[in-house]
């Protein structure tokens, strides 16, 4: 219906736009229950394929778009949603306001630190954030964001290389090696503000990251982890490893307030 859609024009923006969401959500079921990406590819292709044999006026058509019209059109209404993964979830939360919130989290521990990380910021202003509090009080001077670079290395590296389920598989084996590795620095460090600190902390440190971060981290594979360095003096480095899961969905989800 999504690619009957983008030929016929069958659905509002924001009907459009939840069907999106539902789209890449589906796609990360799929995947993290085993099901390979050429098959999902398959599927895609003859999905498009039927879409654009079809007659938009057929009564086949016009009765799958009132379907789905009745489905997304409550979905599109939601304003808060969470989204499952193997090992972490993303937190969903498109609700307008001026002050700088949590539109996509996760949070996570490592060691006896706290991060959380995701899309934060004030209305139409949000940005790809890592906000971190530790345990012995030190502070960070950098961090950055690492994950796997797809000109590098096509597919994803889950230790099930080429398809598998990956309930259970670690976050820290989910990451490519260094030769597959890319990395985004942060372009901004402040203090955290109480709004955006992880649960039960009363201090940190924040760091955004460049958008184009937010665009490539959407873009890989669901079963795929990402870390976040923290740099230190004395070179020392603490990581936290964040799950991709749904980040695409939910930051489609966000997309939908736009509408």
């Amino acid at each position: 219906m999504s690619a009957a859609d983008q030929r016929c024009g069958l659905f509002a923006p924001d009907v459009a736009a939840a069907l999106a969401a539902g789209v890449a959500q589906a796609r990360g079921a799929a995947l993290r229950a085993g099901t390979s990406p050429a098959s999902l590819r398959q599927t895609e292709l003859a999905a498009r394929a039927k879409a654009n044999a079809a007659d938009c006026r057929s009564p086949d058509i016009v009765t799958a778009a009132a379907r789905v019209k009745t489905a997304f059109s409550g979905y599109a209404k939601m304003t808060r949603l969470n989204y499952a993964g193997d090992v972490a979830g993303w937190a969903a939360d498109r609700n307008l306001g001026r002050a700088a919130r949590w539109r996509l989290a996760q949070e996570t521990s490592f060691g006896g630190d706290r991060m959380a990380f995701g899309l934060a910021g004030r209305e139409g202003q949000e940005g790809l954030v890592a906000v971190a509090s530790f345990a012995d009080g030190a502070q960070p001077y950098a961090a950055r964001l690492v994950l796997r670079d797809d000109a590098r290395a096509g597919q994803p590296y889950l230790d099930r290389f080429g398809g598998g389920a990956t309930a259970g598989l670690p976050l820290a084996r989910r990451l490519p090696p260094a030769s597959a590795q890319k990395a985004f620095n942060a372009t901004a460090r402040s203090a955290a503000g109480p709004d955006l600190l992880p649960k039960g902390e009363t201090a940190g440190w924040a760091f955004r990251f460049p958008d184009a971060a937010s665009v490539e981290l959407a873009a890989l594979d669901p079963r795929e982890a990402v870390a976040v360095d923290f740099l230190f003096p004395g070179d020392v480095v603490r990581r936290a490893y964040v799950e991709v899961g749904d980040f695409a969905a939910g930051r489609a989800f966000l997309q939908v307030a736009g509408h």
